[in-house]
């Protein structure tokens, strides 16, 4: 074999891994809400971890959010530790009408229409 084989063998390998783990990031992403089973999307998740505090070199503190549930556990010590259960989580409140998280793309456009607070507008005329 030539020279030219082993570089098309090559590239057609690395075309083809390319591809699987395209398709793996389009399923992880999207397979939700195309109906895969066995594919949960970010807001069908029930499970989060709200908050962690270190408590020495090796143990801390997480407080974990299932559905409306919080449950305060001790981790990193000779073993796990449930120290509260069943604590009723605070509701939240929604996100106002258009606001999205800091730096999306919706945050970003009510800025620069000065419908958001520190427009570029307010801000030339502040200094």
């Amino acid at each position: 074999m030539d020279m030219e084989s082993y570089l098309r063998f090559v590239l057609s390998l690395g075309l083809v891994i390319g591809l699987i783990l395209l398709m793996a990031v389009g399923v992880r992403r999207w397979g939700a809400r195309l109906g895969m089973p066995g594919v949960v999307g970010a807001r069908e998740r029930r499970l989060r971890v709200v908050e962690a505090a270190v408590v020495d070199t090796r143990r801390r503190l997480v407080l974990v959010r299932r559905d409306d549930t919080e449950h305060l556990l001790l981790v990193g010590g000779m073993t796990d530790v449930v120290v509260e259960q069943g604590i009723r989580a605070p509701p939240s409140a929604p996100p106002p009408k258009g606001a999205g998280p800091p730096g999306s793309f919706r945050s970003v456009l009510g800025r620069q229409d000065g419908t958001a607070k520190g427009s570029a507008a307010g801000d030339e005329t502040s200094q």
